[in-house]
């Protein structure tokens, strides 16, 4: 199924319209509302291309095009579009909002308590949680460019102190969330004779190697990323002293929330309140982490600095995060490669060294920091094609492109889910845990990342097949009635044998398949590969070309507008617009020479025949 970025996201859209806003008025509905991170995904969904991709903006009424309208006809008319936004975004900013005006980042009913039979308490429901943090960074800064842009459109009073007033909300909750970003990281180290640190061993030298020669591979490995994290201890991040002892292994990464006595951040011109105390552990997860550095690279995108969306507070606090999001990527992306022969990522499914537990989601996560870092450094061919492998092993072991056999236990990843427990959040009165469904989407956003950085034919064009193969299979899990209807998710509709799965609304799965086709209109947006052998190619048939057109050109001039001085110019035309194309597009300036050389061919045909009749 070919992935059509405006048309599917247009189908999004109108589903969206369809199910959450009713007369213009954005309607929660009974479970949404309860936790932060489904109401911003839900805005997302909407917000997000109407921010990254021009044609669907909405800032600017005039400027709003056709289909777009007909897709929001639920959300209002032309000029009622941004201010239902703009209700829509005061209210979520007002409904995650605590009684000392502090913003709030509940999981909500994200959480699950471990215990079967226990039940989530209101105060474990109102925990914040990375995920909300990195989703209202995104958010915010999304409304914060569409603010800036629409409130130069109206000069009506009430709107524009309407945005005012969103403005300063979404400010607050920008510089709360990048503070509860810096309070969730953190670095822990241990002991290689741990049980953490056997199985950290255990998992980078994949049995091959002793684990003394492990040790001595990561202390010369890591060393300048050890001294990296030293020099930062006078930068706000908490290390314990026993990192400067080489023979102590650590990772460094996100929590899944504010970490235990994580000290409040103080050095601000404007103080926010808030700043919860934190209970989780120091332990990094490699999911919470994926999903920090997901929200943080927003921070430094093109459009967030030309617009100038930060201030000086959110930028100073944009640069801590910046270190972090840096140390955390080449952390995971040596450990992802480490060694000389087989990469531990290629060794499915990856095993997690502190809760003990293991799953193709935590190999895709690990993976996906490994994009991001390769992102970053632009990954050389080899690394490329062997993160591509691993991407299309993934897919089939989630059989997503291969058939699920009999009673596959494979069926869980995708339905109820991996689920992994929240170290230290029994502190609030009992242990929660947290569930991943998303693999699909998941998978599907870091391949077309990868197809957007590959510049090698080959890898592109298997990244995009599988890419295709990916997509189909999400697009048909679209719930197709009732409640949520053309939203997501739907498993029994691609495994009809998965009898207890149940058709939920799943507003995390349907924001990352709205990020995975912004990602892929941004891929169809770039230059396509180009082929050197193809433009040497091109190049010598321009040169054929344009020695024959000018060979024609010594022949007796004809009126101008005879249809062999038309054929002519038509000739010069074409062969001017192949020329141009030749080092971007090989392939088209290729195809445009090959009828011209026919033209020629034909014109000389027709002068011989003519000399030989006369």
């Amino acid at each position: 199924m070919q992935i059509k970025p405006r048309q599917h996201l247009l189908d999004i859209w109108r589903a969206t319209a369809r199910h959450s806003f009713d007369d213009g008025k954005l309607v929660w509905g009974d479970t949404d509302g309860l936790s932060s991170v489904a109401d911003a995904e839900r805005l997302l969904c909407l917000l997000y291309p109407a921010t990254e991709i021009p044609a669907f903006r909405l800032d600017q009424p005039d400027t709003t095009e056709r289909d777009v309208l007909r897709a929001l006809e639920g959300v209002g008319s032309r000029l009622e579009i941004p201010p239902n936004l703009v209700t829509a975004l005061t209210q979520f900013m007002r409904t995650h909002t605590g009684p000392d005006d502090s913003p709030t980042f509940a999981g909500g009913h994200y959480f699950k308590p471990a215990d079967p039979l226990g039940e989530l308490t209101y105060e474990q429901s109102q925990l914040g949680v990375v995920d909300s943090y990195s989703m209202s960074v995104t958010l915010c800064l999304a409304t914060l460019g569409f603010l800036k842009v629409y409130e130069g459109t109206t000069t009506r009073p009430e709107l524009r102190r309407a945005v005012a007033e969103l403005r300063e909300a979404t400010k607050t909750r920008l510089t709360a969330a990048m503070i509860s970003l810096l309070r969730s990281f953190t670095v822990n180290v241990f002991d290689a004779e741990s049980e953490q640190g056997r199985r950290l061993i255990q998992v980078i030298g994949q049995r091959r190697q002793s684990d003394r020669a492990v040790l001595q591979q990561f202390s010369r490995r890591f060393r300048p990323l050890r001294a990296t994290i030293i020099e930062s201890l006078t930068r706000g991040i908490q290390v314990d002293e026993s990192i400067r002892d080489e023979s102590q292994l650590f990772e460094c990464g996100w929590a899944w929330g504010v970490v235990q006595d994580a000290p409040k951040i103080t050095d601000l011109d404007v103080q926010v309140p808030g700043q919860p105390d934190g209970i989780a552990d120091r332990l990094p997860y490699v999911y919470f982490t994926v999903a920090a550095l997901d929200g943080i690279q927003d921070l430094f995108s093109e459009r967030t600095l030309t617009l100038g969306l930060l201030d000086a507070d959110q930028q100073k606090l944009a640069e801590a995060l910046r270190l972090r999001w840096e140390l955390s990527q080449q952390y995971w992306s040596a450990v992802a490669r480490f060694g000389a022969d087989r990469w531990p990522l290629e060794d499915l499914p990856w095993q997690t060294t502190g809760l003990r537990l293991e799953s193709e989601y935590f190999s895709l996560t690990v993976a996906a920091i490994l994009v991001h870092d390769l992102v970053r450094r632009k990954a050389t061919d080899d690394d490329l094609t062997r993160t591509v492998a691993v991407m299309e092993r993934l897919a089939d072991r989630g059989r997503i492109t291969s058939r699920m056999t009999r009673e596959d236990p494979t069926i869980r990843l995708h339905d109820p889910g991996v689920t992994m427990p929240l170290a230290g959040s029994e502190r609030s009165g009992g242990l929660l845990q947290w569930r991943m469904t998303d693999f699909s989407a998941h998978l599907l956003k870091r391949i077309v990342q990868l197809a957007e950085l590959s510049r090698n034919i080959g890898a592109q064009d298997r990244l995009l097949r599988l890419a295709e193969q990916a997509f189909e299979h999400l697009w048909n899990r679209r719930i197709e009635e009732g409640e949520g209807a053309g939203l997501w998710d739907n498993v029994r509709a691609v495994y009809p044998e998965a009898r207890d799965a149940r058709r939920r609304l799943s507003w995390s799965i349907t924001e990352r398949v709205t990020e995975c086709l912004v990602a892929a209109r941004n891929l169809y947006e770039q230059q396509p590969i180009r082929s050197p052998e193809l433009a040497q190619l091109a190049r010598e048939l321009l040169s054929e070309a344009t020695h024959l057109f000018g060979r024609e050109q010594l022949e007796a001039s004809v009126a101008a507008d005879g249809s062999r001085s038309r054929a002519m110019r038509s000739i010069e035309n074409r062969l001017d617009h192949a020329r141009s194309l030749v080092d971007d597009r090989p392939a088209t300036a290729f195809a445009l020479a090959l009828p011209v050389l026919q033209e020629l061919d034909t014109l000389a045909q027709a002068r011989g025949a003519a000399a030989q009749e006369v």
